[in-house]
C-alpha cells in the first residue's frame, strides 16, 4: 500500500477532464530526458487504454538511448515537425504538461501550447510551478514525474490498465531521474512501486542495459577525455567542474545523449560533494549540477544559471560565453562554502 499523496480533489478534476474529451496532447520540456519521456509515454499508453487519442509532442529530440521505449516512434518532435505539431496543439481538447514547472521550459513550443484553447493539466515534481495550468499536480517531494503518473493512474482506480508498455515507461523515468536510484530515492514507497512494476513484467536489468550500456565508442572516448583533460577539482570547495566547448564536442562526433551522466562521475572522487558540467550548445551554455548530502544544487542553479531542480540534481543555462560562465561560477563558489563544510 502506498500513501495517497495526490489530493482527492485533483484526482476528481483529472478524471472529469479525461472523461469529457477524446483528443489529448501530452507535452514535455526541451531536451527531454528519461523522466520526461517515461512520464509522457506512460500517460500516453494509459490514455490509449481508456479509448482516448493521445499524442506526445516534445520541443526537441530525445536521446538515442531512449529510442527503444514503447511508443517512442510515434512521438512528434516540434522543431522537426512544427506545422503538424501546431495543428494538433490547436485542435486538442486537453493538454497534459509533464515534467516541467514553467512554460519557458518548452522553448519555441511554449507559445503554441499556451495559445491552445485546451485546458492544461500540469503534472510535475519541480519546485515553484508557474500558474499556467487549470489543474496542477505538483509534488516536489516525489522522486520523478513518472512516479506521479503511476500514483495518479492508481488513484483513479485504473491500476489494471497499466500494461507492460506503460510499466516499462514508468520504470525508466523513475530509474533515470534518480541516477539508478542513487539519489532522491530514499522513500520506501519508491521500491513498493518498483515491485508492482516488476510484477507486471518489467525486466529492470534489461532496461538498465538499454539505457546505460548502449553508448557509442565515441561517447566512451569523450568520457575519458573529460576525466583526463577537462575535470577540474576545487578541493577547498569540495567541488568538481567539467566543461566542453563546441569544438571538443565535434571532435568526438557528439550526438544528443552523449553527455548523459557525465556530471555524476566526479562525485565518486573522495571529498567531492558538488559536481557541475557545462557544454556549449548552439546559442547557450547548458549546465547540469549534481550534489551529495545536503548541498543544494538547485540553489546554485537558481542563483547563477536561471535554473532549478531538486536538492541533489538540477539544471540551468547561461547566455554568456563558456569562459565567462566558468568565471562566474568560480567567483561564486565562496558564497556556498558554508553548504560544503
Amino acid at each position: 500500500m502506498i500513501s495517497k499523496i495526490i489530493a482527492e480533489d485533483l484526482i476528481t478534476k483529472v478524471k472529469k477532464a479525461i472523461n469529457g474529451v477524446e483528443k489529448i496532447a501530452i507535452v514535455a520540456h526541451v531536451g527531454p530526458d528519461g523522466d520526461a519521456m517515461g512520464s509522457t509515454l506512460a500517460l500516453c499508453h494509459y490514455l490509449m487504454s481508456v479509448d482516448k487519442e493521445p499524442t506526445v509532442i516534445v520541443p526537441t529530440a530525445f536521446p538515442n538511448f531512449l529510442n527503444w521505449m514503447p511508443g517512442s516512434d510515434k512521438v512528434l518532435v516540434y522543431e522537426n515537425d512544427k506545422e503538424k505539431s501546431d495543428k494538433i496543439l490547436a485542435t486538442s481538447e486537453l493538454i497534459f504538461a509533464l515534467d516541467f514547472n514553467t512554460p519557458s521550459r518548452m522553448a519555441k513550443m511554449a507559445d503554441a501550447v499556451i495559445a491552445s484553447p485546451a485546458p492544461k493539466i500540469l503534472i510535475d515534481h519541480h519546485l515553484h510551478p508557474d500558474n499556467f495550468a487549470k489543474v496542477a499536480i505538483s509534488y516536489p517531494q516525489i522522486s520523478s514525474t513518472s512516479e506521479l503518473i503511476f500514483r495518479l493512474i492508481c488513484r483513479m482506480g485504473d491500476f489494471s490498465r497499466i500494461n507492460l508498455a506503460c510499466a516499462e515507461c514508468i520504470y525508466t523515468g523513475m530509474m533515470t531521474d534518480t541516477g539508478g536510484f542513487t539519489y532522491n530515492s530514499n522513500n520506501q514507497e519508491v521500491y513498493i512501486i518498483i515491485a508492482e512494476l516488476i510484477k507486471l513484467g518489467v525486466d529492470k536489468d534489461d532496461i538498465y542495459r538499454k539505457v546505460f550500456n548502449t553508448y557509442s565508442a565515441d561517447r566512451l572516448r569523450l568520457m575519458g577525455y573529460c576525466l583526463y583533460k577537462k575535470m577540474k577539482v576545487y578541493p577547498e570547495y569540495h567541488t568538481a567542474l567539467i566543461t566542453l566547448s563546441g569544438t571538443e564536442l565535434f571532435q568526438f562526433n557528439f550526438v544528443n545523449g552523449d553527455a548523459e551522466g557525465l556530471v555524476n562521475i566526479p562525485l565518486s572522487v573522495l571529498g567531492v560533494e558538488f559536481s557541475v558540467f557545462m557544454r556549449e550548445d548552439t546559442d547557450k551554455i547548458k549546465i547540469s549540477l549534481r550534489s551529495q548530502g545536503t548541498f543544494p544544487a538547485n540553489k546554485v542553479a537558481s542563483d547563477l544559471f536561471n535554473g532549478g531542480g531538486h536538492l541533489n540534481a538540477a539544471g540551468g543555462e547561461s547566455f554568456l560565453s563558456l569562459d565567462e560562465t566558468i568565471l562566474k561560477f568560480e567567483e561564486a563558489l565562496p558564497n556556498y562554502r558554508d553548504f560544503l563544510e
